[in-house]
Order: structure tokens, then sequence, then C-alpha cells
């Protein structure tokens, strides 16, 4: 911490927000029992992360951890979350992320466990927020093999389904990941219903290019 306290003040204030963005999740219903975890980048090298076997409802300040983007713990009361490599394949190849949500909400995990990804351009803000989330394939929890599985995908979405698991998302703030994690949910519902209703309409290649064209006006002009 630096002497000045100003990385105090701010890790103070990311602990709140882990606290308050892990409860919502779980008053989602997107990290029941135990289930989900999140982090933050703190610094250039470490990392602010859930504890393992702690409920997102219950969750405390003083229950976080801090790693280093080797894994190594370095400080915290409990165990880091099993699944903090998927966490820190992220944070390596992406230095533009700074936070990461890992949850299980119900409708996205459901196409995730019937094999199919939430890719298809059904609804405008989708498009806009999430693009195309693809689907990473099938990888054993707590072991190296979900980062292996999801590094492929990393660099171009900020958003991957895993199968029969649940969902990852990143952004530049918390906020933004835990928003990128609630419109995958309401998207999914959306597809849900539209296959059950019938024949889905697609947008069409001209209006997905103008959507993403606007997408890319507004993060020019939002910096």
């Amino acid at each position: 911490m630096a002497a000045n306290g100003l990385e105090t003040v701010a890790e103070a204030e990311h602990r709140r927000a882990l606290v308050r963005h892990g409860r919502l999740l779980y008053r989602l219903g997107f990290a029941p029992g135990c289930a989900g975890n999140l982090s933050v980048r703190i610094s250039a090298n470490c990392i602010l992360a859930t504890p393992t076997g702690c409920s997102k409802g219950l969750l405390k300040a003083a229950d976080l951890v801090t790693v280093d983007l080797e894994g190594n713990q370095i400080s915290g009361p409990r165990k880091v979350t099993s699944e903090i490599g998927m966490h820190l394949a992220i944070y390596q190849m992406r230095d533009d992320v700074h936070a990461v949500v890992h949850a299980h909400p119900p409708i996205a995990t459901a196409f995730a466990c019937a094999g199919r990804a939430l890719d298809q351009p059904l609804c405008a803000e989708a498009v806009m927020t999430l693009g195309t989330v693809p689907l990473a394939p099938y990888a054993t929890t707590g072991t190296d093999e979900i980062a292996a599985s999801l590094r492929p995908l990393i660099p171009s979405h900020t958003a991957i389904l895993m199968s029969n698991h649940g969902v990852v998302t990143y952004g530049d703030t918390l906020l933004d990941a835990f928003l990128k994690m609630e419109t995958l949910e309401h998207f999914a519902h959306i597809c849900l219903v539209a296959h059950q209703l019938g024949t889905p309409h697609l947008l069409e290649t001209h209006a997905v290019g103008q959507l993403l064209d606007a997408k890319s006006k507004y993060l020019r002009n939002s910096r």
C-alpha cells in the first residue's frame, strides 16, 4: 500500500463494490449457495477476489483475498476461490479488463448446458452490449482446464458461456462486468421465448453493421 494511503482508500472501495455486486448476484438468483465468484484488478500485479466456499449473499469485505497474477495468495483470512484461474487468464490476456464476474444465471446456463451459444443477432441491445456470446468447451471446475477452455475466446469477447457450467463476463469496471452478466441473462430469456413462439427473426447483416458502427462511435465519444 502507498505511504500516502491512497491505495488503502481505493482498495476499501473495491471491497465494498465486490460485496455489493456479490449480493446483487445472489438476490438475482445468479449465485445460489456458494456459487459464483468476482474479482477486480487493484494494481498492475494484484487482484482482489472472493474466497472459496462463501455465499455471495453473506459476503463481507473482510472475507476478500488478494492474489498476484500468478495466483499466489498475498493476503486474506480465507482461501481464494478455486476458480481463480479463469480470472487470471482474462487479466493476463486483456490489459483493458479490470473486473471479472463468474455466475450461474439460470437461463443462460441452460443454454450452456444445451450446448448452444448465444450468438444469434436477435436483439439490438445485445448486439450493442455483448456482441456474440460463444460457448467454451466443457472443462472441470476448479482445474487449469477451465482457463485453457476460455483462452481462445478471451481476446474477441467479453461474455462467454461455459459448457455445462455457467457464464463469465468481464469489463473495464466491476459495474460493467455485472451489467454484462445481467444483460446476458435477459438476452437468454428473450432467445428462449422467441424460439418457443416460433422461428425467430434475426437482424439482417446490414442492421448488425449499423449497430456495431453506432457502438464504436459511442465508445469513442465516451472516452
